[in-house]
């Protein structure tokens, strides 16, 4: 459960306000999204690469989250290029189609300028901060809410579901491929969910003596300064231009 393991460093953007790198990367990954061209989705890729050189991160665990973002983008090299045509009755074939390959790179290149994006500016903030510069966003206060509890409570449910995981172990269970072992899993998938409510209750009860009205209240401010407002300046520049290469307006298009 290492999801802050790039939170703390000494890179620009670990100093920067969380609020500039929220609207930041929101407005990144629209741009990115809605693109087509693939001389914006090079540009973004570039951005993205830029972003977590000027991060600091470790190069292992980084390596690692790219891997896996990856390994799920292969798929669609495997299953976009191919198209199902239907015959007469119950005749059928798989179609090359070249232009599934044109799709998949276009995902590819979108896929990872995000993730790029997201673990250079979020990841280098911690959880927290985070959740605070939603709030400080205006972002719906029960959306917030429900962020912080999900993480909070993450790790108790995973602790849980390991304690359950050992205790069958301790009596003897071995996997295999029979009825037997889907019933057991079932079985500790449906335990899982009883301790999940069950320790939802006394959280919450334990919330409501300790005065909990439903106000989510901001501990943690920030200081919006001269280095939030040039990022701001040279990200939207940076934007703007992949917009325009997205428009068709670049030599490259």
């Amino acid at each position: 459960m290492h999801l802050e393991t790039f939170a703390h460093g000494h890179s620009l953007f670990h100093r920067m306000d969380p609020r500039a790198k929220l609207l930041a990367a929101a407005a990144f990954s629209i741009v990115v999204g809605v693109s087509t061209t693939l001389s914006a989705l090079w540009a973004a890729l570039a951005l993205g690469i830029v972003v977590l050189l000027a991060a600091q991160l470790p190069l292992l665990p980084l390596l690692k989250r790219l891997w896996a973002v990856n390994l799920f983008v292969a798929f669609l090299w495997l299953v976009l290029p191919w198209r199902l045509e239907l015959g007469q009755g119950w005749n059928w074939s798989l179609v090359w189609d070249p232009r599934g390959l044109a799709l998949a790179a276009r995902i590819t290149l979108k896929t990872n300028a995000i993730v790029m994006i997201l673990i250079g500016l979020l990841s280098t903030s911690p959880i927290n901060n985070l959740f605070h510069a939603l709030a400080h966003l205006r972002a719906p206060e029960k959306l917030v809410q429900l962020f912080l509890f999900f993480y909070r409570y993450l790790h108790v449910l995973h602790r849980e579901y390991h304690k359950l995981s050992w205790a069958i172990k301790a009596r003897g269970f071995q996997p295999a491929n029979n009825l037997h072992t889907y019933r057991t899993y079932a079985h500790l998938a449906g335990m899982v969910l009883v301790k999940s409510y069950d320790r939802a209750e006394r959280v919450y009860q334990a919330m409501l003596c300790r005065g909990f009205d439903g106000t989510y209240w901001l501990l943690d401010h920030f200081h919006w300064s001269r280095r939030e407002s040039l990022f701001s300046i040279i990200f939207g520049a940076a934007l703007a231009g992949l917009i325009a290469l997205s428009l068709g307006a670049g030599p490259w298009s």
